[in-house]
């Protein structure tokens, strides 16, 4: 290690104070380079040896085991970490087996902080620097070993590798809770809402009448919007535009604008929903609902403005439905960018109904399922976040 090279982390754990050390990773981890065994030897049989020759074969900085073999080449040991040598290189996981590793990883010999580490190098783009202007990504062996990395004392990196891996841990957790609670959604989504019977599976105490199946353009008034100058990045007055909608919500970053003011009949009132009826077929039937004011409806997708017995919370989550979703699919005219649904095929869409009661208690218990996944979401954006700058931080 050269002392004439030391560096300090902006943010560091009280005590200590030692400048850290640069030298090379190989110099400080044992790298085994992969090889992949012959192709005749891979099998499907968990007895055999587990087989890591890429990304992959990684899911969440961890080994899944997909692919077999009963041919070693070169092995990583329980507890190893895997790099990611092609593309996209720089990936960094861990194994919980002893596995055989094919050309595409190379397995490293390396403690929590040297994990961490790995991470921040990929986030930085450490690796690109060796790529760039290839036609195939990858790094070597030589790259590798001669990454030129900064130390501290051992007693400094066990407190960093910590500190990280437990927010890895936290992140893990609440992205668990996240998916159970949209697994969770989804299963409700298709039970709680009338079949084919008249009668969901689910249903709150208190409610037992049959759901009156009418059509959609009984529910709701359908009507198009104005156009805007698609030119405009910023404007007197925001317009909606079709992506606009494409994450499920109304993403007001992604609004549209024009500097005439609309007519007044075009400016959305909360609780409408906006229905991308012109898209990819992927995206047709995608739907938000309305939650901001102050913005007018534009063209390419389509505002249902609710009847006085349709609650649109309800309505919101049950075209959110598969049925719902697939009759759009099975109904658009399919052209070769895009696909469409015109307004009067789309206002005879069946559509069966409850009370307004029920309705109004089916739709709120959503809208609270909604707002638990978001704060999961938000808690999990704000980790990551504190996770990123302390990569940033706790480094040199």
């Amino acid at each position: 290690m050269n002392d004439t090279q030391a560096k300090y982390p902006q943010l560091r754990f009280k005590g200590f104070a030692d400048p850290w050390e640069q030298c090379k990773l190989g110099d400080v981890a044992k790298i085994t380079m992969g090889q992949s065994p012959n192709s005749k030897n891979y099998t499907d049989n968990p007895k055999d040896h587990i087989l890591v020759q890429g990304n992959a074969d990684m899911k969440d900085g961890q080994v899944h085991p997909r692919i077999w073999t009963t041919e070693i080449t070169k092995i990583a040991d329980k507890g190893d970490l895997i790099l990611s040598v092609r593309a996209p290189v720089g990936d960094i996981g861990k194994t919980s087996y002893d596995v055989v590793i094919g050309r595409g990883v190379a397995a490293i010999k390396g403690n929590e902080f040297i994990f961490q580490l790995l991470k921040r190098m990929k986030t930085v783009g450490y690796w690109t620097k060796y790529s760039t202007g290839s036609t195939f990504e990858s790094i070597n062996s030589l790259e590798i070993n001669n990454a030129v990395i900064n130390l501290p004392k051992e007693h400094e990196q066990n407190k960093v590798g910590k500190i990280l891996s437990y927010m890895d841990h936290a992140i893990t957790l609440h992205e668990e809770k996240k998916r159970q609670l949209e697994c969770l959604k989804s299963a409700l989504l298709q039970k709680m809402f009338a079949d084919k019977s008249g009668y969901p599976v689910v249903r709150f105490e208190g409610f037992s009448d049959e759901w009156e199946e009418r059509k959609l353009g009984d529910a709701v008034s359908i009507s198009s919007g104005v156009t805007g100058d698609a030119t405009l990045q910023d404007g007197e007055y925001r317009l909606t535009r079709i992506e606009s909608i494409s994450q499920g919500t109304l993403n007001v970053a992604r609004l549209g604008f024009t500097n005439k003011k609309p007519d007044q009949k075009y400016l959305l009132n909360l609780g409408d929903i906006l229905y991308s009826n012109i898209n990819s077929l992927s995206h047709i039937g995608k739907v938000a609902l309305v939650d901001t004011t102050g913005i007018y409806h534009g063209i390419n997708l389509l505002r249902f403005q609710m009847r006085n017995d349709v609650d649109s919370e309800f309505l919101f989550q049950r075209l959110n439905t598969t049925p719902m979703k697939n009759w759009a699919v099975s109904h658009a005219n399919p052209a070769v960018s895009q696909a469409s649904i015109n307004q009067t095929e789309l206002s005879k869409q069946p559509i069966s109904l409850p009370t307004i009661t029920e309705q109004q208690k089916i739709g709120s218990f959503f809208k609270q399922l909604d707002k638990t996944i978001a704060l999961h979401q938000r808690k999990l954006d704000l980790l990551k976040e504190q996770k990123k700058g302390f990569l940033q931080k706790m480094f040199v």
